[in-house]
């Protein structure tokens, strides 16, 4: 899955270093040089004469260290460099850089979409040694954004039911999935986003595993169910079609196979 790697070290505090590497993002997308699909280097960025503010610490991998920036407009370095979108990524480079790159989307649009205060536009200022973005006149705190997501695959005897989500990216065949709102727990989420999306009722929930997901903020919770009634009654708004995949069925390919949705599937798929 996409995990941050268990020998990167975090950091909030800029460091002072040589040779740093720097995530530079412009909205969803990722500077890279083409021809490697790597960081640009300390010229490359130099070159984009981004002012102080716009550069935070991600944190020290592999003896390395790396910090995020972001920029207004999509400006280059050179001809060899471009703008990567995330998704595109995934099984072209390494699952751990792949996942800083992940982590370091998050916190650059944490920073981009904080720079004033959103009750009174003053100005925000970063905590020393904190994530957090604060205005120095009203007080109003600002921390990373993070949109928890549940997700869950219904089983009925050896079957499972799977949906095609109607607005997802990916028009295939999945897991239940949706976002949390105010005062759910997970388990109140998962019950009411099933009978809602597919008229369903379950039971016998079990936590599965968890995932940052940087599309552009999510924490997908991942569990499994036990059908308990009700026959499939789609929200068309939310799902093109849900049905049962047991044994005899093709189940789809995941072509995403760093989630944790891929994850789940492969876990009750039909052994051959």
């Amino acid at each position: 899955m996409l995990l941050t790697p268990a020998t990167f070290t975090p950091l909030i505090r800029p460091q002072n270093h040589d040779h740093p590497l720097t995530f530079v993002f412009h909205r969803g997308e990722l500077l890279l040089r083409n021809e490697i699909l790597g960081l640009p280097d300390a010229q490359a960025v130099a070159a984009l004469n981004l002012p102080p503010e716009r550069f935070h610490a991600l944190g020290e991998w592999e003896g390395r260290y790396y910090q995020l920036a972001w920029l207004e407009q999509p400006d280059v370095p050179g001809p060899e460099y471009g703008y990567h979108g995330l998704r595109s990524l995934f099984g072209l480079v390494d699952e751990g850089f792949a996942a800083l790159a992940g982590r370091a989307f998050q916190l650059a649009e944490w920073a981009r979409t904080h720079r004033y205060c959103g009750v009174c536009a003053t100005p925000m200022r970063q905590l020393e040694g904190e994530r957090c973005q604060q205005c120095p006149n009203c007080g109003m705190s600002a921390y990373p954004r993070i949109s928890p997501a549940m997700m869950v695959l219904i089983r009925k005897g050896d079957q499972v039911l799977l949906a095609m989500h109607a607005n997802a990216p990916y028009k295939r065949y999945t897991a239940l999935a949706g976002f949390l709102e105010a005062g759910e727990s997970i388990e109140e989420a998962v019950h009411r986003e099933v009978y809602e999306e597919v008229g369903l009722r379950v039971h016998k929930l079990k936590y599965f595993g968890s995932q940052s997901w940087p599309f552009p903020h999510s924490l997908m919770i991942a569990y499994t169910a036990e059908y308990l009634d009700g026959e499939i009654r789609v929200d068309p708004g939310e799902i093109a079609d849900a049905r049962w995949f047991g044994p005899g069925d093709e189940w789809p390919d995941m072509t995403v196979t760093v989630s944790i949705a891929a994850e789940l599937l492969n876990a009750y798929r039909p052994k051959p």
